[in-house]
């Protein structure tokens, strides 16, 4: 009967801890992001997020009020449904955090940005523009999101010209080089390409030239 009664408590009290958007989900796929200039305007940087899980966008959700804390359960499970990211694709919530979460600056200028309607949150994640004072030719861009739900959770980021970067907690910043600047900057993995024929050519060249030393000098006979 003791036993029962332990159990019983054990039980009331789990009913009555709160769920904590910190019971995040780091850990599994990244959330990305693309950096690009607008095709059409050289002022305007383009910011396309979206995140690694279905189950961050739920978190996140809820984090931000628009979903019902009841999506994650009391062990930290989060389970996605269609209408998680039908409601928080278009929430103003959403729009908000973005702006907040992710900056761009040309120099010292900050550019604003304008969050475009996500057609489909879950696949293809949500597009942002930042208009700066002029034509951009480099940008310091900041990415924070998802790391005030858990400090593990990374960004993994590509931009014009085969360039990269990780954002983390911590490292939350990056120059990138964009427009004219950017098309001219050669190919990492067409440089990568040229260097290995090089070396293989090269190794071609001496391979003929001992063979053709070789034929000089005729068969060596023994004495």
């Amino acid at each position: 009967m003791q036993r029962l009664l332990a159990l019983v408590a054990v039980v009331g009290a789990l009913l009555f801890v709160p769920v904590s958007p910190a019971a995040a989900h780091p850990f599994g796929d990244p959330q990305t992001i693309t950096v690009a200039l607008d095709p059409a305007r050289a002022d305007v940087v383009r910011i396309r997020w979206k995140a690694g899980g279905l189950d961050d966008l739920t978190l996140l959700g809820v984090s931000l009020g628009v979903l019902p804390e009841d999506r994650v359960y009391l062990d930290g499970a989060v389970f996605y449904e269609d209408a998680d990211a039908t409601a928080l694709g278009p929430s103003s919530q959403l729009s908000a955090y973005l702006l907040d979460r992710i900056t761009v600056a040309d120099g010292d200028e900050p550019c604003a940005g304008t969050v475009q309607p996500p057609s489909d949150l879950a696949r293809a994640g949500v597009t942002v523009d930042y208009a700066c004072p002029g034509p951009v030719g480099k940008a310091t861009v900041g990415v924070r999101t998802l790391t005030d739900l858990h400090p593990a959770y990374q960004t993994l980021a590509t931009g014009p010209g085969n360039q990269r970067a990780v954002y983390r907690d911590g490292e939350a910043t990056h120059d990138w080089v964009l427009g004219d600047v950017a098309a001219g900057r050669p190919s990492l993995g067409r440089s990568a390409a040229v260097q290995i024929g090089g070396v293989a050519l090269g190794a071609l060249l001496v391979v003929i030239v001992l063979l053709a030393v070789r034929r000089r000098r005729g068969p060596i006979h023994p004495r």
